[in-house]
């Protein structure tokens, strides 16, 4: 049986929003064939339904469907078994839905919301459900075909593998591995980032995809100098989340500056400043500055250096 990993053993950070969990993923099931066929319409089998990346929530709560009396859909993955404590019965199989481009009869017994819409919201089980399914729901929408030689594949181990029918290829779920950083320097300012993709005056902390071959020590030396010209020394891990949009995996870091000069790459990121506190909170206050929201690990980074809670701009107090 799998083990849950949301009350003890964490890292600084702690328990992270989207790094909740308390599934029972059931991965040694997954290669049974007859799974699907075996739990499918039994009282203890509950559908989880997704369209678009969003699911049904209703008081807070994913709505989980009965699979009795529904005819058994081709496209399911095995997301697990709930344990003790969760809001269904302890062993409850849970099973995935993908509706996207598909006419089906489903029970609207809720709200249709994102994972970015209700995370905070959700309990350890539903958060942990959400980002499985919105995972492994991104990947099969763009690993439809063998990229070794284009043909379609076929879906198997409970929806955890393709199988390419013509050179017999296995392929598996990725996960791309990026590292973000609150970088200070020797006066215990934090070096922030405004992304050339962002609005003007939003800032947060610098992050960036790992390359094959490297280190995760190594790629925060690499891209922080590269994204700010900042050369930063003595990486030390703090926690970390899947970001399933679609496929991250962030490792959040904090290093420490050598040097304060600051050259941003011009492409990625059009600025960066060092902040105290009292600079980020006052920003943040009057509206100056905007970071990141509350289910990013980006914000539990910079509220670990601030040392609590960031404050609210005035208006919204």
């Amino acid at each position: 049986m799998s083990t849950t990993t949301h009350a003890t053993g964490f890292p600084p950070l702690g328990g992270l929003t989207l790094a909740r969990s308390a599934m029972d993923r059931g991965c040694e099931r997954r290669s049974q064939a007859v799974l699907f066929d075996d739990i499918w319409g039994l009282d203890s089998t509950c559908v989880m339904v997704m369209d678009a990346g969003k699911t049904l929530v209703r008081d807070n709560k994913i709505v989980l469907q009965p699979s009795l009396g529904r005819s058994m859909p081709e496209n399911l993955v095995y997301l697990g078994r709930a344990v003790a404590g969760a809001e269904v019965p302890e062993g409850t199989d849970i099973v995935l839905e993908d509706l996207t481009g598909i006419t089906a009869e489903v029970k609207n017994d809720g709200e249709w919301l994102g994972l970015r819409d209700v995370a905070t919201l959700l309990s350890p089980q539903d958060a942990g459900l959400f980002a499985e399914a919105a995972a492994i729901s991104n990947w099969h929408a763009v690993h439809t075909h063998c990229p070794r030689c284009g043909t379609r594949t076929t879906v198997e181990s409970g929806g955890w593998v393709r199988r390419c029918p013509a050179d017999g290829s296995e392929h598996y779920p990725r996960t791309d591995p990026a590292i973000i950083v609150s970088v200070v320097d020797a006066e215990d300012r934090l070096l922030l980032g405004n992304s050339a993709s962002w609005p003007v005056g939003r800032y947060s902390t610098l992050a960036g995809f790992v390359e094959p071959g490297e280190s995760l020590e190594a790629a925060v030396i690499r891209e922080i100098e590269e994204e700010s010209g900042v050369v930063v020394h003595s990486p030390q891990y703090m926690g970390s989340q899947p970001w399933p949009f679609p496929s991250s995996l962030m490792l959040g870091f904090t290093a420490v500056a050598t040097g304060t000069e600051t050259v941003p790459d011009g492409v990625e990121i059009r600025d960066v400043r060092w902040f105290t506190r009292a600079e980020l909170a006052q920003g943040i206050e009057s509206g100056e500055i905007q970071v990141a929201g509350g289910i990013s690990i980006a914000r539990a980074l910079i509220e670990h250096w601030y040392g609590s809670a960031l404050p609210e701009p005035l208006g919204r107090k």
